[in-house]
C-alpha cells in the first residue's frame, strides 16, 4: 500500500526558511512524478513544485519560482520542499502527493490528482511574525 508521510511544518517569520520532507513507503519514488501542494484556508489547494520520476525534470508555479527548490533522493525515498524567502502567503498546509500514471511534472502540479492520486496528512506551515 502506498503511504505519503509529510514532516518539517512550523512556524516561520517572513523572510525565513524551512524544509519540508515527504517519506514514500510502498513503491518506489522513481516510478511516477511526485509533487508538493498547498491549502490555505478557504483557497484551493494548489501545486506548488513537482518532479518527474527518472529524468527529474521540475515544475514550479510561478508564485515560489526562485524561492523553493524540490529534490527528491531515491535511495531514501524522500522528496523534500526546500523553501527560502517565505512570506505570509506561503502559509498553508502542505501535502505531498503523485498518481499511479505518467504524468509530466506539469501535468501533476496544475491538475491535482483527487481522484487516483496517493496523498499525505498535510503538515502546517505558518509564515507570521
Amino acid at each position: 500500500q502506498v503511504q505519503l508521510a509529510e514532516s518539517g511544518g512550523a512556524l516561520v517569520q517572513p523572510g525565513g526558511s524551512l524544509t519540508v520532507s515527504c517519506s514514500a513507503s510502498g513503491f518506489i519514488v522513481d516510478n511516477y512524478a511526485i509533487g508538493w501542494f498547498r491549502q490555505a484556508p478557504g483557497k484551493k489547494r494548489e501545486g506548488v513544485a513537482c518532479i518527474t520520476n527518472h529524468d527529474r525534470i521540475k515544475y514550479y508555479t510561478d508564485a515560489v519560482k526562485g524561492r523553493f527548490t524540490i529534490a527528491k533522493d531515491n535511495g531514501k525515498f524522500t522528496v523534500d520542499l526546500q523553501m527560502n524567502s517565505l512570506r505570509p502567503e506561503d502559509t498553508g498546509v502542505y501535502y505531498c502527493a503523485t498518481a499511479p500514471r505518467f504524468l509530466t511534472a506539469a501535468q501533476l502540479c496544475t491538475d491535482p490528482p483527487t481522484m487516483d492520486g496517493f496523498w499525505g496528512r498535510g503538515t502546517q506551515v505558518t509564515v507570521s511574525l
